[in-house]
């Protein structure tokens, strides 16, 4: 159980991050008046993507969605809140987008250097998305 409210000396957050080499960390917070380029980044993070790396999220505060492609193709709707953790398999197509609240304060996490290019669909020649589809094809036998 992570402690959203003691992210700073939280031991199970310090456990993950030293079990996942999650080196690097960064708090962005999605408002409004908190985030420069507010329009474009939603519109940014909502884009249909995938990442060559994985996504790892962990929401400080507020809320959201992170919406998901199935195995099938069809949007899986994930609601992430205070306390949730997400890991979005490099590969994977994804968005995210606000709730009603219109506000999250997330930690981004990265193993080594951050990238943050996000490639939006069809990006189905990256040997991620290749190594993405492999797994799931493995996972429904």
């Amino acid at each position: 159980q992570l402690d959203a409210d003691n992210y700073e000396t939280d031991p199970c957050l310090k456990e993950i991050r030293r079990a996942e080499n999650y080196t690097w960390m960064d708090i962005i917070t999605i408002h409004k008046d908190k985030l420069p380029n507010y329009e474009e980044k939603i519109k940014t993070f909502y884009e249909e993507h995938l990442h060559l790396d994985d996504e790892i999220r962990y929401i400080l505060d507020g809320s959201g969605y992170f919406d998901v492609r199935d195995k099938d193709d069809k949007w899986i709707r994930i609601s992430m809140e205070k306390g949730d953790m997400i890991t979005l398999p490099a590969g994977i197509y994804h968005r995210f987008t606000l709730d009603e609240n219109n506000y999250v304060k997330a930690m981004r996490l990265f193993v080594g250097e951050p990238v943050w290019t996000p490639y939006n669909r069809p990006a189905d020649d990256f040997p991620a998305r290749k190594q993405y589809m492999k797994f799931l094809a493995e996972e429904a036998q």
